[in-house]
């Protein structure tokens, strides 16, 4: 193992590494990866091992505390574009039928929909605009 550079050793840590974040998908592990990154680069500009450690450790801490902030942040934005049913909730329409909480019919977005009073004691005459509130498989919540 003497003939073996320590910069080595971190790279083949770093890459085993880089494959469980593969495996299993977690971001943690690239980041301790990136760190195995920087504690090989410290070995190889001559650090002894408290120096790669410390490098290791440094880095794990700094990119798991700034990075996975971030990271979560992002995971729980709604997406900029929506499509499909999200897209027409909110929208108005137009009602083509008599709409109350037994049915109707209403014009959204180009296309007759089936609908539905979201409000049991309302009804909504021909030609009213409606809010599209919610969609229950091919029917229109609306108000």
């Amino acid at each position: 193992m003497n003939d073996i550079d320590a910069w080595v050793w971190w790279l083949v840590g770093a890459a085993a590494l880089g494959i469980g974040l593969v495996v299993t998908a977690m971001p943690e592990l690239g980041m301790l990866a990136a760190a195995g990154v920087a504690a090989a680069v410290a070995a190889a500009l001559g650090g002894d091992i408290v120096v790669q450690v410390l490098v290791f450790v440094a880095v794990s801490v700094a990119l798991v505390a700034v990075v996975r902030p971030i990271a979560a942040r992002h995971r729980s934005q709604r997406p900029q574009l929506v499509s499909g049913i999200d897209a027409l909730k909110g929208r108005q329409a137009v009602v083509l039928e008599r709409v109350d909480a037994s049915g109707g019919r209403i014009k959204l977005a180009g296309e007759v929909w089936s609908a539905r009073a979201l409000d049991t004691g309302r009804a909504y005459e021909v030609g009213q605009e409606v809010d599209v509130v919610d969609i229950e498989g091919a029917t229109a919540i609306v108000m």
